[in-house]
């Protein structure tokens, strides 16, 4: 089989997703929908074409040749958004992982070096296939090299070589530079013959074959006007064929074997992806098999594998221990000293010895995720007491943006031992010994002592304890969204005058835009779009088009809550339990995965319902449901100390509603609920660094009104404005932000030459001491009632925390205390110039309570 070499234009397939996909951002605030699309497509076209070979190029920012020669050129065209430039370095660093060759040069676009690469390739016999959303690339088609263009979305593509240009435009490719130095091309502002469109172009060149044959040959032209035309802007005729030419002799490397695909670095491209939040595309990343526990020491320990003869020399090893480092993983490691480490495999049963030195509160354990170990040894009947230490816990603190903190990564990063083997307890003591002076020094010991170590034990229980589903009542739920479903599908038909597949998007395309003749908004490469963006549009012009949307709604919330949350509920006790995650994004949020338990959709009164499944345990209980009040915009009240915030909060006011009293100057009876609207978006925008580009597309408005907006929420707020101003200068000095309780954030991005990612530092410097102070707040609130529950032997459990929510299993008979005691304890937790507001309801179910 020939060689066949793959090349694409990132600019454009990261524009076309970028515009395509929603908004996404990761755990960090990254955006990401720009690098997630172009990857998907990436995939797409890899695993089609199969490539032997594969280069992408970009654009660099400085002026080339085509400038040079005309200033007008690309001159109407706006920046980059922040949000999509921001993800150009990310997209080099996942193609860099993925050992993908990047061509870039000063004085040149990408296109040219593109058209330099296929030529060397189709000189070297090999086959070439261009990847680009810009059409300007099909002069470039010839024997064994095609241009796949990228259409809307994501997906449709259009594959183009000699035989598809002949037949759609009647000329050889190389001729539609001619036709473009005749018609110009507006979106590069390139002027062509004024007057003369693609139609009368393509005449042109048809009839005389180039450009130049055409104004050789003026007096053969038929018609007057055009004619006059021609002699007129002969000169720009010729320069606009000149600028619209792709150049094919730019001097680059031309060792094309240096583009042979050879595979991703995978456990590089495995962080990435984890730190991007893509886990749907791990899967595309080839797997190595894990290296078997390994008896093989590299720090010196002597490592005993204890079998059932040695646990009597084990129990007396441990019958006077004070300290423990402890290890779990298959196997279950024990330290006394990092000289001397037991091994004890556990698939069976934990020795009896071994489970009362775990569940002595008089040891001192040190370990490596204390929530995996309380989970896994309460499955055989342990409660492990005295942990106050956690290697996961530490490294998470001191470095809270790496993408995992893998036990063998903590080795090599902290004790410089690369030993892929290396997972045994002896190495806790010396990373103990590292950590707690950093963390010491960072002033981190009250958040690592007072609210990170206690709160995996927090974490824990809950994970134990899980959320009962009613199972019957999800049952039921399913009936009655099958029903809705069915009811909604024959008045789709009735609408449609025939029955047809809701489902297909061809057979549903047909209906709308051929039958019932509603606007063509796009298509795709296999019909008519029929995706959420376009029957929004036409929601309007047909009763039918409501109703598919609403049909569309109802069967994702049933297949993906309903069906989702019944199949991952404990057969027995009708629990789901989810598992909380302790160091996973980088401003201290706690998240929830198998399943995601934040994310019960409440957008929607029919998805809010799936709340009501949500009950307790057994009859004794109700559901006490306990949210911050705005708890980010207190925090950024009195972080700021900005007056005109701090005495709304004073007041008890509407803030969303006083912030439109100030942003658009009038007295707060007069604000209407667009303008609270507004201002709430601006509100919580300000928190997250949002830029008026972001701010527009949230709310639906223009890009300059947006920044209007914004101009006078920080000529209103000034101590905010200020806030955040002297925030960014302290983490330029320092490279690093921190929250009320020194919480930090390494920010490496505002040291950065590149404006787009310095701007997303200065984004991430704004809102992680915010945001991150929201998430201390919680965190400690969350440990402070636990301990209270504890120390009080309350019946009533902490089962949930989504973000500034707490859910509490609350015996019926303690109702009244622990409503006294959460609000008690969540008001208080922290002093601030503001109250903190607990708003706190109790129901049979998390709908009810909520």
């Amino acid at each position: 089989m020939s060689d066949k070499i793959m090349l694409i234009d990132g600019n454009s397939l990261l524009n076309r997703a970028f515009y395509a996909l929603p908004m996404l951002t990761n755990a960090e605030g990254q955006y990401t929908n720009g690098v997630y699309g172009f990857l998907t497509m990436l995939y797409k076209v890899m695993e089609q074409e199969k490539p032997t070979h594969i280069a992408v190029a970009f654009d660099r920012k400085a002026p080339t040749f085509r400038h040079e020669q005309y200033d007008g050129y690309k001159a109407k065209r706006t920046g980059m958004p922040d949000e999509m430039a921001s993800q150009l370095p990310v997209l080099k660093e996942v193609l860099t992982a993925m050992n993908i060759r990047i061509f870039e040069m000063d004085g040149y676009e990408a296109d040219d070096i593109l058209g330099t690469l296929a030529n060397m390739a189709h000189q070297k016999g090999m086959e070439v296939v261009l990847v680009t959303g810009d059409r300007d690339a099909l002069q470039l088609v010839k024997p064994d090299v095609k241009v796949i263009i990228t259409k809307r979305g994501i997906t449709d593509v259009e594959v183009c070589d000699e035989q598809a240009i002949t037949q759609r435009y009647g000329i050889k490719p190389e001729q539609l530079i001619d036709v473009k130095g005749l018609m110009g091309d507006a979106s590069d502002n390139i002027p062509g013959v004024p007057g003369i469109g693609e139609k009368t172009a393509l005449r042109l060149i048809k009839q005389f074959g180039s450009l130049e044959s055409v104004l050789e040959h003026i007096d053969d032209v038929s018609g007057d006007k055009l004619k006059k035309l021609l002699t007129e802007y002969r000169e720009q005729a010729i320069m606009s064929k000149q600028l619209g030419a792709i150049q094919c002799c730019v001097p680059i490397d031309d060792d094309l074997d240096k583009c042979r695909c050879k595979g991703p670095d995978a456990v590089k491209l495995k962080e990435i992806y984890q730190r991007l939040d893509f886990k749907s595309l791990l899967s595309k990343i080839p797997q190595n098999n894990d290296e078997e526990f390994a008896d093989k020491d590299p720090i010196g320990s002597d490592v005993y594998n204890v079998g059932d003869d040695d646990i009597e020399q084990l129990g007396k090893d441990l019958s006077n221990v004070n300290e423990l480092c402890v290890y779990s993983n298959d196997v279950l490691s024990l330290s006394e000293d990092e000289l001397k480490v037991y091994n004890i495999s556990v698939k069976q049963s934990v020795p009896d010895i071994v489970a009362a030195v775990l569940s002595n509160p008089k040891v001192h354990k040190h370990v490596y995720d204390a929530k995996r170990l309380i989970v896994s040894m309460n499955k055989s009947h342990i409660n492990v007491k005295g942990i106050d230490f956690d290697a996961m816990i530490a490294a998470y603190l001191l470095d809270p943006s790496q993408s995992n903190y893998d036990i063998k990564r903590l080795v090599k990063q902290y004790l410089e031992i690369d030993d892929d083997a290396a997972s045994h307890a002896g190495y806790l003591w010396r990373l103990m010994n590292i950590m707690l002076p950093q963390i010491k020094e960072n002033e981190m010991n009250a958040l690592f002592y007072d609210i990170e170590m206690p709160l995996t034990r927090v974490l824990a229980d809950m994970e134990i304890n899980g959320f009962t589903v009613d199972v019957q009542m999800l049952k039921e739920l399913a009936d009655d969204f099958e029903r809705m479903i069915d009811g909604l599908t024959k008045e789709i038909y009735a609408l449609a005058g025939e029955e047809f597949n809701i489902n297909s998007p061809k057979q549903l395309g047909a209906i709308l835009f051929e039958k019932l003749k509603l606007p063509v908004g796009k298509k795709t490469k296999t019909g008519y779009s029929t995706d959420i963006e376009v029957l929004k549009q036409l929601q309007l012009q047909h009763d039918i088009v409501p109703k598919i949307i609403d049909y569309r709604q109802l069967t994702k919330l049933k297949s993906t809550y309903i069906d989702g949350l019944m199949n991952m509920a404990d057969p027995i006790t009708h629990k789901i339990h989810s598992k909380f995650n302790q160091t996973v994004t980088v401003t201290g949020r706690i998240s929830s995965t198998e399943p995601n338990l934040q994310n019960i959709p409440v957008k929607t009164e029919l998805g809010h319902q799936i709340r009501k499944a949500f009950v307790p345990s057994s009859s004794d209980y109700l559901l006490l449901d306990a949210d911050y009040s705005q708890i980010e915009l207190r925090v950024l009240a009195h972080m700021s100390q900005d007056q005109n915030m701090i005495d709304a909060f004073l007041k008890g006011q509407d803030i969303h509603a006083r912030t439109a009293s100030e942003v658009f100057g009038i007295p707060l009876e007069q604000v209407t609920p667009l303008m609270r609207s507004r201002a709430k978006a601006v509100n919580f925008g300000i928190v997250y660094g949002i830029s008026d580009f972001g701010l527009a597309r949230n709310i639906g408005i223009s890009r300059s009104e947006a920044k209007q907006y914004i101009e006078q929420y920080f000529a209103r707020y000034n101590g905010v404005r200020r806030f955040m101003d002297e925030t960014i200068q302290f983490a330029k000095k320092h490279g690093y932000v921190t929250t009320m309780f020194k919480r930090r954030r390494y920010l490496p991005e505002l040291a950065s030459s590149n404006r787009t990612v310095r701007s997303f530092g200065e984004r991430a410097a704004m809102n992680t001491p915010i945001q991150g102070t929201a998430a201390d707040i919680i965190k400690k609130a969350m440990v402070d009632i636990y301990n209270a529950l504890k120390e009080n032997e309350y019946r009533s459990k902490l089962i949930l925390q989504v973000h500034d929510e707490l859910i509490i299993e609350v015996h019926r008979d303690e109702v009244d205390e622990i409503r006294d005691l959460v609000k008690d304890k969540m008001e208080g937790v922290v002093k601030m110039d503001v109250p903190l507001v607990a708003d706190i309801h109790v129901g049979e179910n998390w709908y009810d309570a909520k």
